[in-house]
């Protein structure tokens, strides 16, 4: 599925606190969606002051469900405290959805969030991409999908181009050329992968199980030279300008 095409208004529209953004995460934000993939859209509402105050729990993450000609459309947002909690927190996940070029509902307060986010990213980074990507490795060495075995390599390449560039970097072809550490076959993988989201590896033709493990295990030791190396600090430097914006913006929000 075209996610540039997408037209959230009526969804923004029925939800009951502002969003502050909505992009496309997941297989299309990370460049191998299959034919049959769903569309993951993440993004963040602003509760008002009210929510917060009150004897209630507030409704800090929201999930909405529902099928648009036939493709299954996803969208988790967070209220903005918690949202900015995880950005603090080392999750590279949030900071993807919010970097993420495949914008389909934005606001200035949005572009002032994206313009915080340098002063998040810290050498720790490292080991959320590190975790991410063996989570997704045992999950591929159960069930032998291509999927879980795509996504532990692009999390190792995304953690090594972030300790190198300080740049966030989500998606996989593009990862394939600027690491030059990068194996060469994982564009074969994405090919067969398109043909179905849970496409079983043995049929694919790719590389021998004990290649793959080899080549995962050489790109933990990229990441650990890289972190090692890597020029990012150790905590992150915008804890106080974040939380003069989501004060802000909490101000701002309106009440229902």
């Amino acid at each position: 599925m075209d996610t540039t095409g997408l037209d959230l208004a009526p969804v923004v529209a029925e939800q009951p606190d502002p969003l502050l953004f909505a992009t496309v995460s997941g297989a299309h934000l990370y460049g191998f969606p299959s034919r049959d993939s769903d569309v993951d859209l993440r993004g963040v509402h602003v509760l008002p002051p009210r929510a917060l105050l009150g004897l209630r729990e507030p409704e800090e993450t929201r999930t909405r469900m529902w099928d648009d000609d036939g493709v299954e459309m996803d969208l988790v947002t967070h209220d903005l405290r918690k949202f900015v909690r995880l950005m603090l927190n080392r999750n590279g996940y949030v900071l993807e959805q919010l970097l993420s070029p495949l914008v389909v509902h934005t606001t200035p307060a949005h572009e002032e969030l994206v313009s915080l986010a340098p002063g998040v990213l810290t050498s720790h980074h490292a080991h959320h991409y590190r975790g991410f990507a063996n989570t997704q490795w045992r999950l591929f060495e159960k069930t032998a999908e291509l999927k879980p075995l795509l996504y532990s390599f692009r999390a190792l390449l995304t953690g090594i181009h972030l300790m190198r560039s300080g740049e966030v970097q989500a998606h996989l072809p593009t990862l394939l050329d600027e690491v030059p550490e990068a194996p060469g076959y994982p564009v074969a993988l994405i090919d067969a992968k398109a043909a179905a989201e849970h496409g079983d590896y043995g049929s694919c033709g790719g590389p021998a199980p004990e290649t793959l493990r080899r080549d995962f295990e050489a790109l933990h030791a990229v990441l650990d030279a890289a972190r090692g190396a890597c020029a990012l600090p150790e905590q992150p430097t915008a804890y106080d300008a974040l939380d003069e914006f989501v004060v802000r913006r909490r101000v701002a929000a309106p009440e229902g």
